[in-house]
């Protein structure tokens, strides 16, 4: 079964940018939609971002103008650049799979914007 691992979270500055960066671990990757979903502190998890095979993307609207997400399927990774962030984007990120029968989750990575 494929696996996903997240990394590029941490710490940020209202107004400052990070890359997230989520690797599968095989090439069911490349037959999937791929997304991106955060989950704040006392609330749901929410789509932010998702991608399709041929690479249409739909982003939400938090974030809509301010993110942006794109996949290399050579790599089997996909990313999220996000831009402008704001303290109401603090939350830990998760990348998703769907394929199929599968709707796999990796570990996720918080994002914190403060200062």
């Amino acid at each position: 079964q494929v696996q996903l691992v997240e990394s590029g979270g941490g710490l940020v500055e209202p107004g400052g940018s990070l890359r997230l960066s989520c690797a599968a671990s095989n090439n069911n990757f490349r037959a999937a939609v791929m997304g991106w979903y955060r989950q704040a502190p006392g609330k749901e998890r929410e789509l932010v971002a998702s991608i399709t095979v041929s690479g249409w993307t739909n982003i939400g609207d938090s974030v809509k103008g301010r993110f942006t997400i794109s996949r290399d399927n050579a790599k089997n990774t996909l990313y999220l650049r996000m831009n402008s962030l704001k303290p109401e984007d603090t939350a830990v990120y998760y990348c998703n799979l769907k394929q199929n029968v599968f709707n796999i989750w990796g570990q996720g990575t918080l994002v914190t914007v403060s200062s």
